[in-house]
């Protein structure tokens, strides 16, 4: 039952909402949906009309209204798990919508816009790194979801519980740092206070969230993105400990954050990380013109190893060695790669955290 003390025009805007949600709705039960008489519901009805909205009435013994096809949409009215969940399935399905002067992208920036503002700047910040999950189990819900949307934006703390990777259930109790949506799944990246450490929750497997009324203080200057990054390229099982002989700005250009942690040493940067596949990673080394000395992990050390003696294997086996190339075919030192090479490499090593889990 609609409050007494409504005004008008929101009267009109739960109208229209009624006659959208139940097609053929007559006066009196609109009346009664509203709280007042049915010659009041006729005047509602009227005011929508006056705005040029297509309200049809619909003849018969059980007539009443319905909203017409028109030359213009009528105002759609969204819960916030709702419209939460349409661009959560935009952002997962469809490239176009990370742009938006693309036909898809600019649909749904007029979704965001009329999203309240806790639920679309979450969006906002996630909309540019989309991409679709590669299984549809993998989808979240979107009522639970904007639970996690809403303690995050409200800097409240959440007991949820979650299905550890064998299938065991955990309640925990965190604080939602932020949401994010990368390399096909949504991340709830928090402080565990149940591990006392930063964990980055895949939201698929939270089961419930209850939003209690205790409130935190997320980091200053959070990065969201950078953290899950580097979150996801640790805790796997062989560790990786690699020296690169390049500058900061070098290292960071041709290796994705998922790749691991940079830090400036003597010499160089310093790779830091974990994989499930030192194969993998060896190549992903490889695929950079950066020179780099393996110095831990016995296991990429193999890695390594083994790609080289390949490489030199194949090399052997191709016939004669090609021409040298001339002065004016070789770079001047210190030029950056083609873009199109750039890309490629990007392309190849942009696999982080899917490729290492």
């Amino acid at each position: 039952m609609v409050r007494y003390d409504t005004s008008p025009t929101a009267r009109a805007l739960l109208a229209l909402e009624a006659i959208q949600d139940s097609p053929g709705i007559t006066a009196q039960r609109l009346g009664d949906h509203l709280g007042v008489t049915e010659r009041a519901a006729r005047r509602y009805v009227a005011i929508l009309r006056e705005a040029e909205l297509p309200i049809e009435s619909v003849t018969g013994p059980h007539g009443g209204y319905r909203v017409g096809r028109g030359l213009r949409l009528p105002p759609l009215m969204f819960t916030a798990p709702e419209a939460l969940g349409l661009v959560m399935a935009v952002l997962e399905g469809h490239r176009g919508a990370a742009d938006p002067t693309e036909l898809v992208g600019a649909a749904l920036s007029k979704i965001l816009r009329a999203l309240p503002q806790q639920v679309a700047e979450p969006v906002r910040a996630v909309r540019h790194i989309t991409g679709p999950p590669p299984d549809p189990s993998l989808r979240v819900d979107p009522v639970l979801t904007a639970r996690l949307v809403e303690a995050w934006t409200s800097s409240r703390r959440v007991r949820l519980d979650y299905r550890l990777e064998d299938g065991r259930e955990r309640p925990m109790e965190v604080d939602p740092w932020a949401v994010v949506l990368r390399h096909g799944r949504w991340y709830l990246l928090c402080w565990s206070h149940t591990s006392d450490a930063q964990r980055a929750l895949r939201i698929d497997r939270v089961l419930s969230v209850f939003v209690t009324s205790q409130c935190f203080t997320a980091p200053e200057d959070l990065d969201a993105l950078r953290a899950l990054e580097e979150h996801l390229s640790q805790g796997w099982r062989h560790e990786v400990d690699v020296l690169l002989r390049a500058d900061l700005d070098e290292a960071t250009r041709w290796l994705p954050r998922s790749l691991g942690r940079l830090e400036v040493v003597d010499g160089g940067i310093r790779l830091l990380a974990t994989t499930d596949d030192p194969d993998w990673y060896a190549r992903q080394l490889a695929n950079t013109p950066l020179a780099f000395e393996v110095v831990g992990s016995p296991a990429l050390v193999q890695a390594t190893e083994d790609l080289a003696a390949r490489l030199v294997k194949a090399a052997g086996s191709a016939g004669p060695a090609p021409t040298p190339p001339t002065i004016a075919d070789t770079p001047p030192a210190g030029t950056s790669p083609p873009d199109r090479e750039v890309r490629q490499v990007q392309q190849q090593t942009n696999r982080g955290p899917r490729a290492l889990g």
